[in-house]
């Protein structure tokens, strides 16, 4: 047989046998989460899909466009390579250093961001790409429940976001994606115990079933863990529409989002733009083990910056009405 045609059968095996694990993978009802009504600041706490920053533009852009009048500043503190379980491979990043631990800089960013509330968004990174394990998935689970209690003590509203879907077909690592679905389902269970949890494993996991049927070649990443925009909305449309922005959320993409305001192109780059700056400031400001990042601003100028921001946005969301010119006196 033909070298060629081998490999199209392979590749089609393995697309139909992720196909299958991601048919069974069910999403579970939305939890309707209330935001404390002195909420200022959210943060957002995760791995280098949260550094990444685009689900968290887009939920600010959501809550911008229709939410006129709340009052939040949005944090992105997202760490690249980071764990919540504390576990690293022996090799990672050939060796040049281990996977940061969140609860390593955790204390001091609480301490010195003052969040109300926190979006903490981990999963991916903590079974270090190894099949299922129990000692690994211990660590997770109580990694995650340290998390929770840390932001209960600094007297913020916890929300925990499942990992993203892991795509064992174009991932390096078989069976992954069985670590991140039986995370996700252990921290939907946690709700019964009154913990704030937002399912985006299992919304995208369909989601990504769906087109494959369609298109076996589809693909919400292309390395099978970083998402591309879309993957990013479909994060954002869960949150959002756990906060209650259904008008947001029902947007099929962040296009059709930004499509809702005449400015809200202008509006999303300016967003980024503040969220990106604000980042690096506040990673450098905090201190991480993370080598390699984008020292960015001073934290004073980051902050002076994102005031300025701030105050373009608003004024492309709610333009004001320039009063008539008064006629001149003879």
């Amino acid at each position: 047989m033909n070298a060629g045609i081998k490999s199209e059968m392979a590749t089609g095996t393995i697309a139909m046998l992720s196909l299958s694990l991601f048919s069974c993978v069910k999403p579970l009802a939305r939890q309707a989460i209330m935001l404390p009504k002195k909420t200022k600041r959210i943060l957002f706490l995760g791995d280098s899909i949260t550094a990444h920053g685009l689900y968290a533009a887009y939920v600010e852009t959501g809550v911008d466009l229709h939410d006129k009048n709340q009052p939040f500043t949005f944090i992105n503190c997202g760490l690249s390579s980071e764990t919540v379980s504390g576990l690293s491979e022996p090799d990672h990043a050939d060796g040049a250093f281990p996977r940061p631990d969140l609860h390593e800089r955790l204390g001091r960013v609480l301490a010195q961001i003052k969040p109300d509330v926190v979006f903490a968004c981990y999963g991916m990174n903590d079974g270090i790409y190894l099949p299922p394990d129990e000692a690994r998935f211990r660590a997770f689970q109580a990694g995650m429940q340290s998390l929770q209690e840390s932001v209960a003590a600094a007297g913020a509203t916890m929300i925990h976001v499942t990992s993203p879907v892991y795509d064992d077909f174009l991932g390096k690592n078989p069976q992954y994606s069985e670590v991140l679905a039986a995370q996700a389902a252990w921290l939907l269970e946690k709700r019964r115990d009154g913990w704030n949890v937002i399912d985006v494993y299992g919304p995208m996991a369909a989601f990504l079933s769906k087109q494959r049927k369609l298109d076996p070649q589809f693909k919400l990443a292309e390395d099978g863990v970083h998402p591309g925009p879309l993957g990013h909305w479909l994060i954002a449309k869960e949150i959002l529409a756990s906060l209650g922005l259904s008008q947001a959320a029902d947007c099929q993409d962040v296009e059709a989002l930004v499509a809702t305001h005449p400015k809200g192109q202008a509006i999303l780059r300016l967003i980024t733009e503040r969220e990106e700056s604000l980042r690096d400031a506040w990673l450098t400001t905090t201190g991480h083990k993370r080598p390699g990042l984008n020292p960015g601003l001073p934290l004073a100028l980051a902050e002076a910056k994102s005031q300025e921001i701030h105050a373009a946005i608003q004024s492309l969301i709610v333009p004001t009405t320039p009063t008539s010119a008064q006629p001149t006196q003879k």
